[in-house]
């Protein structure tokens, strides 16, 4: 088993994988992949201060809650990490779902945006293999930004704008994955975080 660390008397007993990457990469479809595929995978649900967009669900693809509450949990020292994405627009992994999936003796899977990838992989260390899914360009990004058609123009340019920052930290990351074939992706992923857990 894993090393026992503590982070603000948080303590590390188990493994976790971190996949980030611009919105519109298509890191929740690997994600989901993956999940469907590795038994020992648990997914932490992210906690989000903004309202579900389209089919999203609360506590199946975020815990949403509103700013005062967000802020609330932050005093209360809930979070692992937790960063304000847009202006009073937070999103934060909570304590509480890593311990639930390593108490059951399960490798945590995080899908989170690059800011919140590396803080992770900062505090884990050992215990994460941090992934950056990478889009095979920005004009590609933009398209499947506008083709799930959840986005007003402005929220594309905004995503668009934090996207060109997140591609420059890529190399931060302890693997970066190109996206250009769905399929292949998937299957490289699948080998990554196997070799990962195993290891």
């Amino acid at each position: 088993m894993s090393e026992t660390k503590k982070v603000n008397d948080f303590p590390i007993t188990g493994k976790c994988v971190i996949f980030s990457a611009p919105s519109g990469a298509g890191k929740t479809t690997l994600v989901h992949y993956l999940l469907r595929n590795i038994d020992l995978l648990e997914f932490s649900i992210s906690a989000a201060s903004r309202k579900p967009r389209g089919r999203e669900e609360d506590g199946i693809d975020y815990h949403f809650m509103s700013q005062a509450e967000f802020e609330k949990r932050i005093e209360n020292d809930e979070f692992v990490e937790w960063e304000e994405v847009y202006d009073n627009m937070y999103y934060g992994t909570l304590k509480s779902e890593i311990q639930k999936a390593w108490a059951k003796g399960k490798v945590v899977v995080f899908d989170v945006d690059a800011e919140g990838g590396l803080n992770l992989k900062k505090i884990f260390g050992k215990n994460a293999l941090a992934v950056f899914i990478k889009p095979p360009s920005l004009f590609v990004l933009e398209q499947r930004l506008r083709d799930r058609r959840t986005e007003t123009e402005k929220s594309i340019q905004k995503r668009l704008a934090k996207a060109n920052g997140e591609l420059e930290k890529a190399h931060l990351f302890d693997y970066v994955l190109m996206n250009d074939n769905l399929e292949q992706a998937c299957l490289e992923a699948k080998d990554l975080v196997v070799n990962f857990i195993e290891g």
